[in-house]
């Protein structure tokens, strides 16, 4: 493992690289009613801008990982960042000065979502060739915290800069992503590789004896975590489509009140991973018990139409989904050896950005259904998602030694 000269700086650098991930959707989350009359388009076609930013994420994800492995983190990363800003240019432009901006506008999502597969599931895997056992549970923890902290600052930035002008925001995109490769290049010490990277069939090889002797519990974990994402950006959908049109709140208040449930899980992501250590026995208790909270919350929700006691009951589901990320990121970050890291990691921000893109159309057509049947749906998922975890995941009874690995204290019976 290289010696990282300012650790500080280095996971600070990591850590950037999902911020920018996360603004490409949640920032575009209080506009959407705007872009809607602007554009002058249905619901359904307003929500493919954040499915087809997260669809061409979910499709590039495998290959990109499988890059990382073969060559080098950094070198995947970087020239995501800067797709990824390109994209935003060509958005933003477009709502600007082009006659005909919606579809150019879903044209440079898609290329933003082909960069985003290069940024937050390579950062997942970029942490784990870098730190070890608890320290490594812990920025893996920072990592899901700065996701959900570009989650909560994402729908005021938008809202602020909604202000000069609504399509500002893609402009902004590149001067994130400027920021974020600046910190990557200077403070993200790789290791060189001193091996010739495996053939294209020897890795495949090697990922179906990974899946062939973790696929249960790991397939399990894919799905929670895409449950999570669905269930986050499907209720930030149905949240900014009923202050505006219910209780006719817009701006900055808005994006404040966006912020509310998310804060409560960027909190609670950081001291979850700050706390988890290499401990996968407390892992798989806290993700049952999230998982838990987001089923009871969303049940409730059916009740509660009045702004406060609707906030108060969702921070629970908030909360619950900063108790399950984390840990779900540290039982795939920790379980596979740093050869197929990259892949695996990899799949998992697949999945997650295919709940991402899923969310607000699947949303808006149980909107158009049943508000009570939305949450109820809702709810079933991640109940069943903590079924799976509590059968699926098995974890040894015994206390983990200190230098026992994640992988060790798995067992798949």
């Amino acid at each position: 493992m290289p010696k990282q000269k300012n650790k500080g700086m280095t996971i600070t650098a990591i850590a950037s690289i999902p911020l920018i991930l996360v603004l490409g959707n949640s920032m575009l989350i209080p506009i959407l009613p705007k872009m809607k009359s602007e554009f002058d388009v249905s619901q359904f076609k307003i929500s493919l801008i954040i499915t087809v930013f997260s669809m061409a994420a979910a499709i590039a994800i495998p290959v990109l990982g499988y890059l990382s492995d073969r060559f080098s983190r950094k070198s995947i990363i970087i020239p995501a960042l800067i797709l990824y800003g390109g994209g935003g240019i060509l958005a933003g432009a477009a709502s600007a000065w082009f006659s005909s901006p919606y579809i150019w506008v879903l044209v440079g999502r898609v290329l933003q979502g082909i960069g985003a597969a290069g940024t937050a599931p390579i950062a997942m895997a970029l942490t784990g060739d870098l730190f070890k056992g608890g320290e490594q549970s812990k920025v893996l923890g920072l990592v899901e915290a700065s996701n959900g902290f570009g989650k909560v600052i994402s729908p005021i930035i938008g809202s602020l800069l909604a202000l000069i002008i609504w399509y500002a925001v893609f402009f902004a995109f590149p001067i994130f992503c400027i920021i974020s490769i600046l910190l990557t290049i200077f403070f993200v010490k790789e290791k060189k590789k001193e091996e010739e990277p495996p053939s294209v069939g020897k890795y495949i090889k090697g990922l179906g004896s990974v899946f062939k002797t973790e696929g249960r519990w790991l397939f399990v974990a894919y799905f929670t975590g895409a449950a999570c994402l669905f269930t986050l950006f499907g209720i930030l959908f149905y949240i900014s489509d009923i202050l505006e049109k219910d209780h006719n709140i817009d701006g900055i208040l808005k994006g404040g009140i966006l912020a509310i449930p998310l804060l409560f899980m960027t909190l609670t992501s950081y001291f979850t991973g700050s706390k988890i250590g290499k401990n996968m026995k407390l892992m798989k208790k806290l993700i049952v018990i999230g998982l838990l909270l987001m089923t009871a919350s969303f049940s409730t929700l059916i009740f509660f139409k009045g702004l406060i006691p609707f906030f108060s009951i969702l921070v629970f589901s908030s909360i619950g989904t900063g108790l399950v990320l984390p840990c779900i990121n540290s039982f795939i970050t920790g379980s596979v050896s740093a050869e197929r890291r990259g892949f695996v990691t990899s799949l998992y921000g697949s999945v997650r950005f295919l709940g991402v893109a899923v969310g607000p159309p699947v949303f808006s057509a149980l909107m158009d259904w049943s508000r009570s049947g939305m949450f109820l749906t809702t709810a079933g998922i991640t109940f069943l998602a903590m079924l799976l975890c509590l059968f699926f995941i098995r974890v040894k009874k015994k206390e983990p030694r200190g230098s026992e690995t994640l992988f060790e204290q798995l067992k798949f019976t």
